[in-house]
């Protein structure tokens, strides 16, 4: 059971059966299942010489690239557990993690050495291994990777002794989340969570063995990695990576490859449309357009369907991958919904007394099934804060209609009392998102000394726009309760995001200017 849940024995069965095939496209490098089977074969003896156990972490910072792939599959096989890190971060944002998971090795791009420079090694035990990979290192760059495994070119058979993963619960990675509520949290993801959302994703995707794949989005989050790459690999599907996302790159590649599938976060949708349309490609190949990271809008929808990129949305989680999703037509037909569970996970609604909610009653999603992560790395406490009774509390709020699809209501740790009634910080974006000169708008609860809390919101106006405090708040009248109404507002440029373009709204309530 195992061996068929391992998604490196899917790379080696598709290698088998269709060697030729091609897995991976990068940079005009095509690389087949065969070869991508030669390359997480030599890196998994490489890693197993260098000391690598079954259960040691290996972490790596890298932009989209085979090396990453290989890699992942490679720990995949041994039992080792794969620690991808946002290459977006900090040298003080590095540090944390590497000692919050404590690798036995860490793999970089070169691009990132400053960064990773800038930390005091020696201090961490047990100590970490470097390897570095990149065309121009420099003089004080660690080993290089790709000279490395080299080595180990044609090895194929595992040393003696070697065990790898012997239970599918086994963890296969440790993801962290975007934190947008605080520290990021490592997500621990074993072999049967990737499995069965390679399941959910390949039904959703409605993925063929002919199907190719453009993936911009970075491996090192959710999206790109469990939602795009892993099941495109399970389907014997081929994928086109990119290092980074460009937009004309996005279109010129549609046509070029004639992909069929595509995954996009709103700020990638947005950017593809500022593309004059006289500078698009033909895109006429693509079969299915996704789009997630957060709530899609109804305007953006319409856009992106009028310039042929009609999508369908699904909604998930770093601890959950795919939860949710609506079709093409459910998403024009029910502007705002983020779509009806998954095939494979028991997703609810629960009431504060933990009830299965009513009807178009507001609760928190939460979710049950093989798709869960295991626990928080290291946090018995989070962990058991998140995982109750059997069911995963992903903190997301919604309420469901009468043909049961999810409309979000806000995050459970956004909701704030003021005067007594719950406010919901959506509810009120969304009214203000109405008003012609407003961009985009995020709403916070501040602590007010009369009502115990009101609402503060921060605004980016639209180009030229006129508008003032009073403006927005008199906006309210006549379509929020005005105990809704923000009583302060701040005007910003834009907002503290994580890389998938969500708010960080702890940011905003600690600087709460």
């Amino acid at each position: 059971m195992i061996k068929s849940m391992n998604i490196a024995w899917c790379v080696q069965r598709w290698a088998e059966l269709h060697p030729n095939k091609s897995a991976i496209i990068f940079e005009e490098q095509t690389i087949s299942y065969k070869e991508l089977l030669d390359r997480v074969e030599r890196t998994s003896y490489w890693l197993l010489t260098i000391g690598i156990e079954k259960g040691d972490r290996v972490a790596v910072m890298l932009n989209n690239c085979p090396e990453f792939m290989e890699l992942f599959l490679a720990c995949s096989k041994i039992g080792a557990i794969f620690t991808p890190l946002n290459y977006r971060i900090a040298s003080v944002e590095l540090d944390y993690f590497l000692k919050d998971c404590r690798p036995r090795l860490f793999i970089y791009g070169s691009a990132f050495q400053e960064a990773v420079e800038s930390i005091d090694f020696e201090i961490y035990l047990p100590p970490i291994s470097r390897f570095a990979i990149g065309e121009h290192m420099g003089d004080n760059s660690r080993d290089d990777y790709r000279a490395a495994v080299s080595d180990f070119e044609g090895k194929k058979d595992m040393p003696k002794g070697f065990i790898g993963p012997t239970s599918p619960e086994e963890p296969q990675v440790i993801m962290y989340t975007s934190g947008t509520t605080g520290r990021p949290k490592g997500a621990v993801l074993t072999h049967m969570k990737t499995f069965f959302n390679c399941l959910n994703a390949d039904m959703f995707f409605e993925l063929q063995f002919s199907d190719k794949m453009l993936i911009a989005l970075p491996l090192f989050h959710s999206g790109g990695l469990f939602i795009q790459a892993a099941p495109v690999l399970f389907k014997g599907a081929t994928i086109i990576l990119h290092r980074k996302f460009q937009p004309l790159k996005i279109y010129n590649d549609i046509e070029k490859y004639n992909i069929t599938k595509f995954l996009g976060v709103p700020t990638v949708y947005k950017e593809l449309l500022t593309i004059p349309p006289e500078e698009r490609t033909d895109i006429s190949s693509l079969k299915v357009c996704a789009g997630g990271g957060e709530k899609l809008t109804k305007d953006l929808i319409e856009q992106c369907t009028d310039a042929g990129l009609a999508f369908r949305q699904i909604l998930g989680q770093t601890e959950t991958s795919i939860l949710l999703w609506s079709s093409e037509k459910d998403a024009l037909k029910k502007p705002g919904t983020v779509g009806r569970p998954v095939f494979h996970a028991q997703v609810s609604i629960l009431d504060k007394d933990g009830k299965t909610a009513k009807q178009g009653e507001i609760g928190e999603i939460v979710v049950q099934g093989s798709t869960m992560m295991k626990e928080y790395w290291q946090d018995p406490v989070k962990t058991e804060q998140t995982i109750k009774n059997g069911y995963l509390h992903t903190g997301d709020l919604a309420w469901m209609d009468e043909d049961g699809f999810f409309y979000l209501a806000g995050r459970a740790g956004d909701m704030y009392i003021s005067g007594g009634e719950n406010v919901y910080p959506i509810e009120v974006e969304k009214t203000l998102k109405t008003h012609p000169d407003i961009e985009e708008v995020a709403v916070i609860g501040i602590p007010d000394e009369k009502w115990g809390e009101s609402g503060h919101a921060f605004i980016i106006k639209k180009p030229t726009a006129s508008l003032g405090q009073e403006d927005v708040i008199n906006f309210c009248h006549g379509k929020l309760s005005k105990y809704k109404w923000p009583q302060k507002v701040t005007f910003m440029t834009d907002f503290p995001r994580t890389t998938t373009g969500k708010v960080k709204k702890k940011e905003l309530e600690e600087n709460n200017i």
